[in-house]
């Protein structure tokens, strides 16, 4: 092979290293950047609570809330059939407020009457259960640290009644939409917290 067919074969081959190279940006000490495998399953090793709170309040609890909320008549049809383990849904209700409970600043409330039976709605800024992480699908093996998922609840929580707005005494029997999370077990809606709140005009 001639001198100049070496330069071309090198030539060639250069291009093909160099096409088959991806440039991958560096950090401030010198790292590359890998690009995150979208296959990849989700790590929240490195994050606290309230952090994985903050970061899939919009993804994991907003959206999947508003696409797929139950409506009245859905969630009566579930709390009649729930049996067994508990379960935990999203559910969105339009109805008149039948009591306001304001009596302990902490742990404001919010009932409704839901087939004949009064459901009582958590508002916060406490609230207790597990209702708005179970209806998101978490589940106990998708964390290495079980500490966060067990600490997650409070987290989400404490994240939805940020966004609530306040209540007082007038909102009783004023018509409301309320999107909410609730644990069914045995017949019996549990632990209801509040996502979104709003009056509707009468």
């Amino acid at each position: 092979m001639g001198l100049k067919q070496w330069g071309v074969a090198l030539i060639g081959c250069t291009t093909l290293l160099l096409t088959a190279c991806t440039v991958v940006d560096l950090d401030e000490n010198g790292k590359p950047i890998m690009p995150a495998d979208p296959n990849a399953k989700q790590s929240f090793d490195n994050l606290t609570p309230q952090q994985i709170a903050q970061q899939t309040w919009q993804p994991r609890v907003m959206d999947a809330a508003n696409q797929h909320a139950l409506d009245a008549s859905a969630f009566t049809s579930q709390l009649k059939a729930a049996s067994g383990a508990p379960k935990s849904v999203f559910v969105r209700l339009t109805s008149p407020v039948t009591a306001v409970d304001v009596s302990n600043a902490r742990e404001q409330k919010l009932t409704f009457t839901v087939d004949n039976q009064p459901l009582t709605i958590q508002l916060g800024p406490v609230m207790r259960g597990n209702a708005i992480r179970d209806a998101t699908g978490f589940k106990f093996e998708d964390f290495t640290n079980q500490v966060q998922f067990a600490q997650l609840s409070r987290a989400y929580n404490r994240e939805a009644a940020k966004h609530l707005p306040k209540i007082d005494a007038s909102w009783n029997g004023k018509p409301v939409t309320v999107l909410f999370a609730v644990t069914l077990a045995n017949g019996k809606a549990q632990d209801a917290a509040a996502l979104d709140v709003k009056q509707e005009a009468q």
